[in-house]
């Protein structure tokens, strides 16, 4: 999905969520969840886009129709002690798109 796709399917209200999807070295992609499954953010020559930080998203989705977003990290500390029982779920944080900070 292209940012012109991402921003008409905001505008029509398919984008159900953005994840900012935290990755080893640095960086994020962003993933929006609709009702058809989730799709990454693309650049024009098909590639997925590196987010380099929050900043740097905002200013992606400055004229992007408000869409509810969460950063998603996995919990990299419990996998490797290997604590708890059972599946390990992700950190998902709310990010704010409008605020400078």
């Amino acid at each position: 999905m292209t940012l012109e796709e991402l921003n008409q399917m905001a505008a029509q209200g398919a984008i159900n969520e953005l994840e900012l999807c935290s990755l080893e070295g640095g960086f994020y992609v962003l993933l929006a969840r609709t009702e058809e499954g989730t799709k990454p953010l693309l650049d024009a020559s098909g590639d997925t886009v590196q987010v380099r930080s929050i900043t740097h998203l905002r200013e992606l989705l400055h004229f992007t129709p408000p869409v509810p977003c969460v950063m998603v990290q996995q919990v990299v500390h419990d996998e490797m002690c290997g604590m708890r029982d059972g599946p390990v779920e992700p950190l998902r944080v709310p990010v704010g798109l409008s605020e400078p900070w």
